[in-house]
């Protein structure tokens, strides 16, 4: 397994798992999905990325990280391949995402997720996310919300 920055031959694997994670879980994609996977071009332009976990040129996951304001990211749209064995690509992903966060300045990460999607909190928790109290960030399936605050490091 590679993990790898966007490529375009890859966009709408990208697109096709999300929409078909959101919809097997929650039956619609929202306002704010279609916009997103309409903003790759711009995300990627304004210092996001998108890793994908690639073995044999199958993608088996993907994850998004991308600046919202100041030193705030957002890792978002966490997806993987239902067809194949996933071997770790959705943490390797996700593990991707936050480190480029970090590399382009990020201080503090957030997400927003649903608290029936227990593999996925799983990963968050996992890296350290914390929950936090959630308040409407705009997604009518997010009922939960997680942040990691980056440590700075101390110099001797």
């Amino acid at each position: 397994m590679e993990i790898i920055k966007f490529k375009e031959k890859y966009r709408q694997s990208f697109i096709d798992f999300n929409t078909d994670w959101i919809v097997s879980n929650f039956g619609f994609l929202e306002k704010e999905d279609i916009e997103t996977f309409n903003s790759i071009d711009k995300i990627i332009s304004n210092g996001g990325m998108i890793f994908f976990a690639i073995e044999d040129d199958i993608v088996l996951a993907a994850c998004m990280a991308h600046p919202l304001k100041g030193d705030v990211w957002e890792i978002c749209k966490l997806c993987s391949n239902k067809n194949v064995s996933h071997k770790g690509a959705g943490s390797a992903v996700f593990k991707a995402s936050m480190d480029w966060a970090v590399k382009y300045g990020a201080k503090k990460m957030m997400l927003i997720s649903n608290s029936k999607l227990k593999p996925a909190i799983h990963i968050y928790e996992k890296f350290g996310f914390k929950q936090i109290p959630y308040e409407n960030y705009g997604y009518i399936r997010g009922d939960i919300a997680f942040e990691y605050v980056v440590k700075s490091e101390v110099k001797l």
